[in-house]
């Protein structure tokens, strides 16, 4: 099946550990491009998490945002600077003590002071990271439901236009099948009424050749074929829903290679107006198919 690149999906939970919520955000990209927004002390931990998200995309700049609240102190990964909080204390009673007044510490003010918190591992006798990786799996699983489901969209969307394309092909093909032809009875009439019969002055074996010539370069069936074909290949391909954006982007050039080419050998203003819709079509194609993983 056809996956957008864009999606979204989040997951919360809050059990006797902690309380966690994970939001899954991407937009389209060449590559797939991951980045985590966790606290520091579960850096250790991206490299498994990333795993998972590669196991459910391969291109898009996905971003995967952790916010955490631990409610039970044996999970805590922070320790508290004793030595650092007794030094604090020792100094501002002895600065009391100099001024004469009496000295209170304020806990709650003083357990505000980032600096006395130091940052540690994850205790092992808790499983957070198992905890957190599974609420990660589950916001993975609605992130993807949702990249499916646009897929699709633009999947229908795709062979409504691959069925338009076809029907402009057709009416190309009939309007260029003796646009060749009558080209080049005008210019042979022209010829004639340039240099009438018994002149002397028109070489008819060098005519036949100039026209044979022209005759090549307004011919488009060799291009129209192949647009058919290609038109071919996008319509199985969208079908089978398989490879996904690459390949379909690689169709798409060609086809635009194709409908370029006959264009400008037709010479005709019908032709040309209808290979200019099929090139509309061709570009919101491409547009959609840059979303596509």
């Amino acid at each position: 099946m056809f996956k957008s690149m864009t999606g979204y999906g989040a997951y919360e939970e809050q059990d006797d550990i902690c309380y966690q919520r994970w939001e899954i955000k991407s937009v389209n990209g060449k590559q797939l491009s991951l980045r985590f927004k966790t606290p520091q002390y579960l850096s250790p931990w991206e490299p498994v998490w990333e795993r998972d998200v590669r196991s459910y995309a391969s291109r898009g700049r996905v971003d995967a945002m952790l916010t955490l609240q631990i409610t039970s102190p044996e999970a805590s990964p922070f320790k508290l600077d004793r030595g650092g909080l007794e030094n604090m204390l020792g100094q501002l009673q002895e600065v009391a003590r100099e001024k004469g007044h009496g000295f209170t510490p304020d806990f709650t003010q003083i357990m505000r002071i980032s600096s006395l918190w130091q940052e540690t591992a994850l205790p092992g006798e808790v499983d957070l990271g198992d905890r957190l990786t599974r609420g990660l799996r589950r916001a993975l699983e609605e992130w993807d439901a949702t990249r499916v489901r646009e897929g699709e969209v633009m999947q229908r969307e795709l062979q409504d236009r691959v069925a338009t394309m076809r029907g402009q092909l057709e009416r190309i093909t009939e309007m260029s099948g003796e646009l060749a032809q009558n080209k080049l009875d005008k210019l042979q009439q022209r010829v004639r009424d340039l240099f009438p019969e018994g002149s002397g002055e028109l070489d008819q074996e060098r005519l036949t050749q100039e026209l044979g010539l022209l005759a090549d370069k307004l011919d488009v069936s060799e291009e129209l074929s192949r647009l058919g074909t290609h038109l071919d290949a996008l319509e199985e391909l969208l079908r089978k829903g398989e490879e996904g954006g690459r390949k379909l982007d690689f169709l798409l050039q060609e086809c635009f290679r194709e409908a370029n080419t006959c264009g400008n050998k037709a010479q005709d203003a019908q032709v040309s107006q209808v290979i200019v819709d099929v090139k509309t079509e061709l570009e919101k194609c491409r547009e959609q198919a840059q979303n596509l993983e």
